[in-house]
């Protein structure tokens, strides 16, 4: 009796301390899995706060758009951009562009943001990786996924050149899929 107390403290504190640091568990249906050439990426969606973006990622997902797509644009210090079937940086899916849904959510390491022009309104199927902090992107951008495992692979990307870090020879994505749909 004593035991089985103790125990169900133990489950209320740990219930009451990850609501309070505000850890949530993601089901696999918000979780994608990204393969590079060096393993895999895992990206927690956030449909809480890009529920329009967080659609649309799942839709090309399950359609196979992303697979073979190439990093076309990684800046050392800053961030690596994909989903381009161009591979220019001028592409996007047939679907179209989506609203923006801007949060305070910071750009922190990890973090993935819809890729867009000069157009708040002009997101796509186009996003980036942080590779670091990037506070002058928050509230600019939608954040729509944060890398939970794997940023050292994403750091392995080839790096490109110049001022908009145009990649010769790029790096791919080999597959991306949602965990629930993973074999």
């Amino acid at each position: 009796m004593v035991r089985s107390i103790f125990l169900a403290g133990l489950l209320v504190t740990a219930g009451l301390l990850i609501t309070a640091f505000g850890a949530r568990a993601a089901s696999t249906d918000n979780i994608l899995y990204m393969d590079l050439k060096d393993g895999r990426v895992v990206i927690e969606l956030r449909p809480d706060l890009a529920p329009k973006h967080v659609q649309r990622i799942k839709k090309l997902v399950k359609e196979g758009f992303y697979d073979g797509l190439t990093f076309h644009r990684v800046i050392t210090g800053f961030m690596a951009q994909t989903g381009d079937p161009k591979g220019d940086g001028t592409g996007g899916s047939k679907y179209p562009d989506l609203p923006a849904e801007f949060t305070p959510t910071p750009f922190k390491r990890g973090t993935v943001g819809a890729a867009r022009s000069g157009n708040p309104n002009s997101a796509n199927s186009q996003f980036f990786i942080c590779l670091e902090e990037a506070s002058h992107l928050n509230g600019n951008y939608t954040v729509w996924g944060q890398v939970t495992e794997g940023m050292q692979l994403v750091d392995r990307i080839k790096k490109g050149g110049g001022a908009n870090g145009q990649v010769f020879n790029p790096d791919k994505i080999i597959k991306m899929q949602l965990a629930s749909d993973a074999r």
